[in-house]
């Protein structure tokens, strides 16, 4: 087993990375993304332009994970950053997660961000949960019922931020 690293996405990590979204999002527990959506749908939403980034989490030759980070919001609440995670299944638990929520907290803080909000964490996703208690989030917030989960029903989504 290689160390995770995360460096940013190119073109050509495509084919492997779509995989892992369709992956995430056809499980529908942790994103509402459309299950169906088509390769070139899920590159529209998943690579976010400049000045955003999108990351991926390699292990060896493989990768295993990848992340977006870009503005939340446009004008004045564009100095706080937002950003998305998706591990493989197969990969989870080694710490693809921890690296790219790192690499997104970093390069944030980089350019210039100073706090980090995550808009909507179901609140069943106890892995991610505990991974961004770990780097410093804190819940502010939770909508009652917002997702719907597949086995669970409707379940809370938390709001999350960690200042920069």
């Amino acid at each position: 087993m290689s160390p995770i690293e995360v460096r940013e996405f190119v073109e050509a990590d495509w084919p492997q990375v779509w995989p892992i979204v369709r992956e995430v999002v056809r499980a529908e527990d942790t994103f509402p993304y459309d299950p169906a959506m088509t390769s070139e749908q899920a590159h529209d939403i998943w690579v976010v332009p400049a000045p955003g980034v999108t990351a991926v989490a390699v292990d060896g030759d493989r990768i295993v994970g990848t992340a977006h980070v870009r503005a939340n919001r446009a004008g004045r609440g564009s100095h706080v950053a937002t950003a998305s995670f998706m591990v493989a299944a197969h990969a989870r638990g080694r710490g693809a997660g921890t690296a790219l929520c790192r690499f997104a907290l970093d390069w944030a803080q980089r350019h210039g961000y100073t706090g980090m909000q995550f808009n909507a964490v179901v609140e069943t996703n106890h892995a991610a949960l505990e991974i961004y208690r770990r780097l410093g989030f804190s819940i502010v917030g939770t909508v009652p019922g917002a997702f719907d989960h597949p086995e669970l029903g409707r379940v809370g989504l938390h709001i999350l931020y960690r200042e920069l």
